[in-house]
Formats: C-alpha cells, sequence, structure tokens
C-alpha cells in the first residue's frame, strides 16, 4: 500500500504555515531531524499556545540543571572526593579481618568507590557541611528564578469572550434566558447582556450522537463495498465478532448494510425524542456574555464580595424584580473557561453525587496504591518464597542493582495512567480541572512511591504509616534517616534517572499505553467498519497534566541528591533533553492539540519549588544524624528551611510575598480581528461584512453544546460527509473555534484508510 499523502505525519495540516512540509518530512529517518527544525510559532499554529508554555518551562529547567550540574560537579563533588571517612572504614574492615593495618588495595577502593562520590564520604564536623547547605539555599534562588523568567515570557493570551462571560452556577431550573438578561441591566446601571445560554443536561444526546454518526458510517462503507464488488457481507454484530471464526447460537451473522440500517433508524429515533426534552432537562447553570470587560468585572467582584469560601456575609448583590425568580442570592459566580476547556457532558454531574463519587474513586485509587506503593514489597515477597535463591545467575550485581531500579520505573510508568483514568472519572467540567487534578495527585504519589519512600528504606505507605504511628518512632528515626546517606541509595537513585532517561522517553515515543488501548479496540470492534471508525478516532489530546507529573518528578529526584550525590545531575539533565525531544514530535505528529487554561502551567511553576525544598530537607537529615540537632549547619539549614516554607505557605494560600514568588505571568488580550492566531489556531481574516457579522454570531454561540449548535445534526446523513474528512477529535476541536474550513484538518491517516478500502 502507497500513500500519495505527502504530509504522512500530520495530524492535521496547517493552513497558514510557511514551511514546506514536504521538504521536511521526505527521506531516511526524515522526522527524527525534523525535531530539531521545528519552531515554535509552527508548535503555537499547530498544537496551541498550551504546548509552546509546556516546552518552554521544559527549557528553563534544562538551562537551570545545566548551571545546578556545573555547580554539583564542578564544585559538590570535588569537595565529596576530598573526604577520607569511606577509605578509613576500608582500613577499619581490613584491620578487623587481617589482623594488621594496610593500606586498601585497589579493588577496595574501586567497590567503594561510587561512595566516595557522596555526601557520605566527609567527616561529621566538618567546616565543608556549610558549603552543602549554601549550594542548597543557591539552588532554591536559581530555580525561583528560573521560573520567573519562563513565566515572565508567557504572555498568556485570554480571549475576549471568555473575559467577558461569567459562569453562573445554583440559578433556578425554571428560569428563561430573557430573565438573566433582564435582571443584570435593571440590577446593574449601563450594563448590557449580549448572550444568556442557559446549560441541559446533554450527556446521553452526545452520546446518542456519536453512535448515530459512527452507525452512519459503517452503512456507508458497507454500501459502497457492494456496490462495488456486488456482493452482500455478512457481519457477527456482537462485540469481537470478527474474532469469532465459528457460528453459534446467539452469534449468528447477518447482512451488514440490513443490520446498520436497522441501528441507524433505531439510533435516530432515540436521538429525535432526545432532543426534544432536552430543554427540558435544565441544569441551573448559565454563560452570559457581557458587553464589556469592566462590567464583567463589576459583577464578579459584587458577587464574591458576599461569600468568603462558600460562607455568606452580611452583604448581599444588587437585586431585580427577578432575584427571587433566579435565585440570586444562591448562585456560584466566576469566570467562564474557554469554550473548548469545557466538558459538556460532565455538567450535569455535580453538587452531593459528585463529592461521593469523588470520594469513591479517591478511596479505591488510594487503597490500591496503598500496598503496591514501591516495588520493594514484590521483592520481599519474592524472597519471602524463595523465588531468586535457586536462580543462581540473579547475584550478578548489574542484575541486582538494575533489576529493582527498571520495577520501580515501570510502577511509576504506570501509576500516571492509573491516576489519568481515576480523574477521567471522577468526570471534571473543564479539560483543565482534569490536568490538574491528574498532576498534583500523580506527582504526591509518584514522589512518595519514587523518592520518599526508597530513600526511607520503607516498602510501602502500609508501612509507612506504622513506622510514622509507632510508639519507637523516636528510637528508630535516627535508623531510617541514616538510610537516606548510604552509598548504595544514591546509586540507586542514579540508576532509576538513567532507566527514566533512556527507557522511559523510548516508552513514551513508541506510545505503548496508547498502543494498548487501540488493540483493545480494534479487537472488541463488530466488523470492518467500526474497525476503520477505531483508526478514526485513535488519536487523543497531549495529557499535560500527567507529563509534568513525570517531568517534575524526575526533576525532584535530581534536585533532592544533586547535594548528597552530585553525580546524578548529569544524567537528570541527560533526561530532559531526551524528555524535551520526545515531547516536541509526540505534540507536533501524533497528539491532537488542547485548549487550556494557565492554571495547569502556574500549579506546575508551584511544584517545582518543591525540588529544592525537598534537597534542604535531605542536608537537614543528615547535618541531623551525623553531628546533632543544635550544631550551626543543622540549624541554619533548619531556619532557611522553615522560611522558605512559611514564604512558599503565605503566597500560595493568602498571595502573599509576589515579588518573592516564583509566578511573573503577563496577560494580553486577543483582538479577534487582527492576531493571526485564535486560540491556538490560526485564523483567516474576514474581510467583509456580513463574514465578520456571522463570526460575531458564531461567538455568540460558542457557550453552547456543539451537539445543540448543528442544524443538519437530525437530518439523514447530515453529518456523515463531514466526519468522513476527519476524526471526531478533529471536529471537536474545529467546532470549537469555527474559522477554520473543516478541510483543512483531513488528516494522513484517513487517506490512508481510503487507500485501504479502495484498493
Amino acid at each position: 500500500m502507497h500513500s500519495e499523502t505527502p504530509d504522512r505525519y500530520e495530524r492535521l495540516t496547517s493552513v497558514s504555515s510557511s514551511v514546506d512540509f514536504d521538504q521536511r518530512d521526505n527521506g531516511f529517518c526524515s522526522w527524527l531531524t525534523a525535531i530539531f527544525r521545528i519552531k515554535d510559532e509552527e508548535i503555537r499554529e499547530k498544537c496551541g499556545e498550551d504546548a509552546v508554555h509546556y516546552l518552554s518551562f521544559q527549557r528553563h529547567i534544562i538551562g537551570l540543571l545545566v548551571v545546578v550540574g556545573v555547580l554539583s560537579v564542578g564544585i559538590i563533588l570535588p569537595v565529596n572526593f576530598s573526604g577520607d571517612l569511606l577509605v578509613r572504614i576500608i582500613n577499619k574492615d581490613a584491620f578487623l579481618s587481617q589482623g594488621a593495618p594496610g593500606p586498601p588495595s585497589k579493588e577496595e577502593n574501586n567497590a567503594y568507590s561510587f561512595g566516595r562520590t557522596t555526601i557520605a564520604n566527609l567527616k561529621s564536623g566538618t567546616n565543608l557541611l556549610w558549603l552543602h547547605t549554601t549550594f542548597a539555599f543557591m539552588y532554591l534562588l536559581l530555580t525561583v528564578y528560573s521560573m520567573r523568567r519562563h513565566t515572565s515570557k508567557m504572555h498568556y493570551k485570554e480571549d475576549d469572550l471568555v473575559k467577558r462571560t461569567l459562569f453562573i452556577n445554583g440559578i433556578s431550573k425554571y428560569a428563561e434566558e430573557g430573565q438573566i438578561k433582564q435582571h443584570f441591566e435593571q440590577a446593574y446601571e449601563n450594563c448590557t447582556v449580549l448572550e444568556a445560554q442557559i446549560c441541559y443536561n446533554v450527556a446521553k444526546l452526545m452520546a446518542l450522537n456519536a453512535e448515530r454518526k459512527k452507525t452512519e458510517r459503517s452503512k456507508k462503507f458497507f454500501t459502497d463495498l457492494m456496490a462495488k464488488e456486488h456482493v452482500p457481507t455478512m457481519i457477527n454484530p456482537k462485540p469481537c465478532g470478527h474474532l469469532c471464526c465459528c457460528t453459534i447460537t446467539g452469534c449468528e451473522e447477518e447482512e451488514a448494510v440490513s443490520y446498520y440500517t436497522k441501528m441507524e433508524a433505531k439510533l435516530k429515533e432515540e436521538y429525535r425524542k432526545e432532543k426534544e426534552k432536552v430543554h427540558t432537562k435544565p441544569l441551573g447553570m448559565a454563560f452570559v456574555t457581557f458587553q464589556n470587560e469592566a462590567m464583567t468585572a463589576i459583577i464578579l467582584k459584587d458577587f464574591n464580595a458576599c461569600q468568603v469560601q462558600g460562607c455568606r456575609c452580611q452583604l448581599e448583590p444588587q437585586s431585580s424584580q427577578f432575584s427571587e425568580v433566579l435565585h440570586v442570592y444562591n448562585w456560584s459566580v466566576s469566570y467562564a473557561p474557554d469554550p473548548q476547556n469545557v466538558r459538556w457532558e460532565n455538567l450535569s454531574l455535580g453538587g452531593i453525587s459528585w463529592w461521593i463519587r469523588c470520594f469513591i474513586i479517591n478511596c479505591i485509587l488510594f487503597l490500591l496504591l496503598f500496598f503496591l506503593t514501591t516495588p520493594a514489597i514484590i521483592i520481599s515477597t519474592m524472597d519471602k518464597f524463595n523465588v531468586t535463591k535457586p536462580v543462581e545467575y540473579l547475584n550478578n550485581p548489574i542484575v541486582t542493582q538494575f533489576f529493582p531500579t527498571l520495577l520501580l520505573w515501570a510502577f511509576s510508568a504506570l501509576l500516571p495512567t492509573i491516576v489519568y483514568y481515576s480523574a477521567f472519572f471522577e468526570a471534571h467540567w473543564t479539560r483543565s480541572g482534569e490536568n490538574r487534578t491528574t498532576m498534583h495527585k500523580c506527582y504526591t504519589f509518584l514522589i512518595f512511591m519514587v523518592l520518599l519512600l526508597p530513600s526511607l528504606g520503607l516498602s510501602s505507605l502500609d508501612v509507612f504509616f506504622r513506622w510514622l504511628f509507632d510508639k519507637k518512632f523516636l528510637a528508630d528515626a535516627k535508623i531510617r534517616f541514616e538510610c537516606v546517606f548510604l552509598p548504595d541509595n544514591g546509586a540507586f537513585f542514579v540508576n532509576y534517572v538513567i532507566a527514566s532517561a533512556f527507557i522511559g522517553n523510548a516508552m513514551d515515543l513508541l506510545r505503548i499505553p496508547g498502543l494498548l488501548m487501540y488493540m483493545i479496540r480494534l479487537c472488541l470492534a463488530r466488523s470492518a467498519a467500526d474497525r476503520r471508525n477505531v483508526k478514526r478516532h485513535q488519536a487523543y489530546e497531549f495529557q499535560f497534566g500527567a507529563a509534568y507529573a513525570w517531568m517534575m518528578n524526575v526533576f525532584t529526584v535530581v534536585m533532592a541528591y544533586s547535594i548528597t550525590c552530585p553525580i546524578i545531575v548529569p544524567f537528570g539533565l541527560m533526561y530532559m533533553l531526551l524528555k524535551h525531544l520526545v515531547d516536541r514530535y509526540n505534540m507536533y505528529y501524533a497528539y491532537l492539540p488542547s485548549k487550556l487554561d494557565k492554571k495547569i502551567h502556574s500549579g506546575a511553576v508551584t511544584q517545582v519549588v518543591a525540588a529544592p525544598i525537598l534537597c534542604l530537607f535531605w542536608l537537614l537529615f543528615f547535618s541531623t544524624v551525623r553531628t546533632g540537632f543544635e550544631t550551626p549547619t543543622s540549624m541554619f539549614t533548619l531556619v532557611v528551611l522553615i522560611i522558605t516554607i512559611v514564604v512558599c505557605l503565605s503566597h500560595v494560600c493568602f498571595g502573599h510575598f509576589k515579588y518573592l514568588s516564583a509566578h511573573n505571568y503577563k496577560i494580553d488580550t486577543k483582538d479577534n480581528e487582527t492576531d493571526a492566531v485564535k486560540n491556538g489556531r490560526p485564523a483567516r481574516p474576514s474581510s467583509s461584512p456580513t463574514s465578520k457579522s456571522q463570526q460575531q454570531t458564531q461567538q455568540q454561540q460558542m457557550y453552547i453544546a456543539q451537539v445543540l449548535q448543528d442544524p443538519n445534526s437530525d437530518e439523514p446523513g447530515g453529518a456523515s460527509s463531514e466526519e468522513d474528512r476527519g476524526s471526531s477529535q478533529d471536529e471537536e476541536m474545529l467546532n470549537g473555534g469555527s474559522s477554520i474550513n473543516e478541510a483543512d484538518f483531513q488528516s494522513g491517516e484517513d487517506s490512508l484508510i481510503a487507500n485501504e478500502v479502495h484498493q
């Protein structure tokens, strides 16, 4: 099979790109060199603003690691190596075993050579420990400076429509759009409401619409096939029907065209009935668009001044004759998210039922990870049953050193997928909320799994809680904290970073979880037409939450051990460089663009500061264990650590110390008529008054679920042709922007499928 499509690697074509894709993507391994030649402007046009911010974040982390690597390897490493504590331990062991003192042999020096590069090689009470504490504080300042530099370059462009639209929750379900308009115009002087859109429960309607379109495409596929071959096709309409090789009772075959015709008629009837009654199922929510931003800010401030953390104060918002009917005093008002950011199918899940659902899902997630937090529990179980004892070759140092690291990487690679699906089933109202929840939960679990528990010699959260609440905690604390500074422990994390750099990034490039889901969906398909639909829908949006969490996990490990084990920093830099290249390729060629808000990026910047704070914690533990709590180095580290934590908590919780914050955003307002990029996609200029009025009308209707916007959605075959030109994910992004012709978004994979059908 040969595809004549030149842009074979593109999933969405760009209309305004000045780059000749034919020259870029032709040749042997051209995709590898294309990674280095892709510019940020092209990524912005094709993948959106969020992709540019994410890659900028990575570049600043790379720059930070370059500076940290120079300081750690150039200064801290020689200082650690200048100590003689481990050499004297070797001499002592040699004296006890041989009965006479003597210098350590060459082999013994090699055996302990890695330990001599760690902070454990320094004598207790040496003044050189002041250097380590000073550098740890310097790394904290460098991290804050790097993030401020990153955020200052993020000219976050907020759509004018978003800044003029408020999302209101708690409206009476019997409210009308006209009443909402009149309320604001009466309650606030010089207030003009352009549009008020009430939200309805469209979850079932969207599911029926998706199934109906798939059925229409499948019917068209077999209709064209029968017209070409003049032979009817028999299918098994059960899941995995195309894999069934025998006909048994309950799995009888049916003629494909007649089966999909009956399914189409059934789904159309259900869709029509559901669409007729969808307006009788309001959710008590609305998107209200005002004429200017100033009035929007005044109304938002009026409502927020009446509530503090959900508790109502004496003040009340301004009222009108419709206040009682609309239940104005129960309203919760906030800025509306971008229309492309809204998950319309999840808006029906809210209130106490959503919190119960979220609580149950997170309890299941916690119990699942409670006993399987680290692979150490698996290794201990294997040793308990003497599984590895008969296998003598496991005594090989390469296997014994790398096998636990590989297990740790495998579990930490599986964790983001588990956490992502938990956030997906929580049914958040926005894509940003879903990604942000995934990032915070995944980062927390990864830090426990990869860094904290293995460093303290604990096998799982179960052991962690038993150790934490044990009566003998103070007696055993010193023993546990000494585990942090064992030379073998540092080697374990160096191996982990190396495995993440090469194996982890290679798995990201192969996208194994997506491939497994693709295989499962192909197996569950009922016919060749269903398999064709699966191929059309195999691309997904880039998961910024999981990507941020995974990347910051490795960065935190590197920063935490950058002082105690400085040799880890070059391997961390190698990981970040490879991660940057892999993510550039995946976002540009493999994933669909997504539209989020700046909270996901600001949350990532806030979490980065945890890395140098953990480095200070590690130094405090070392200084306390080695020299005691009341020594100058321990007290200085403790004071710096307390001040840092107080400043961070004050900024995160109360907004204080903004000049010390890692955030330095600059917000720009988009001009929809002059800006060349709209919502992360190139916008075509509209010259005629008619097109401008149509664009304004489309913008006013953006805060409506797409299934309610399409006037031809209930006509026979009304959407089948456009579905044939692109995947549903492409259409979702297209319908959110509505400023580009649908034919501009045909993916290369659709052309490949078309060639398979016609050959």
